[in-house]
């Protein structure tokens, strides 16, 4: 690699730390206390140039195929950087691999459970043994698993609707997938 190369590659690693920081504050329509880092669904950020231009490319991973959210955050992102100078952007959506609640942050989890909704467990936990029951899932108002699945969809496709029978709170939970 002769210096040129070196030095634009150089120049390419910063603007990509820019634009990171960007991203952290383009929220996600549906929970808006979340990044779309928060959420994971950033798989990844090119920076080149090509015929003298720079260009940025962003690749994002839907929640859950036909997430009618990804259109806005798709808007989200291109407006946050066209705001800061960025010209040439691309984004695509990559559906492979599906996108799982493990790319989520920790950080963006405790923002879930501060804003009322319950963050989807490290791993499905369940009270009983038997077919189909119900996850054990945490009230994140007063931490009771004394809870009732209320409905399979909360507010958004992602959540399911639980019940607290120790504080009687409503809350949504955000699914383990």
């Amino acid at each position: 690699m002769n210096g040129q190369d070196q030095y634009r590659q150089e120049i390419h690693s910063m603007e990509k730390q820019k634009i990171m920081e960007l991203l952290y504050e383009v929220k996600d329509p549906e929970v808006p206390v979340l990044s779309i880092l928060d959420l994971g669904i950033v798989r990844e950020v090119k920076v080149y140039t090509e015929e003298d231009q720079q260009k940025v490319e962003i690749s994002i991973t839907p929640t859950y195929s036909g997430c009618p959210a990804m259109d806005v955050i798709s808007m989200d992102i291109r407006l946050k950087l066209i705001e800061k100078g960025y010209r040439h952007v691309v984004i695509r959506q990559q559906l492979s691999p599906a996108w799982t609640t493990d790319w989520m942050t920790e950080e963006g989890k405790n923002k879930l459970r501060s804003y009322g909704i319950a963050p989807p467990n490290p791993k499905q936990q369940f009270c009983i043994t038997e077919m189909f029951q119900e996850e054990l899932v945490n009230c994140p108002r007063c931490n009771s698993t004394h809870t009732n699945l209320i409905s399979q969809f909360g507010s958004t496709a992602c959540k399911a609707m639980y019940k607290c029978l120790d504080c009687t709170e409503t809350f949504d939970y955000f699914k383990c997938h």
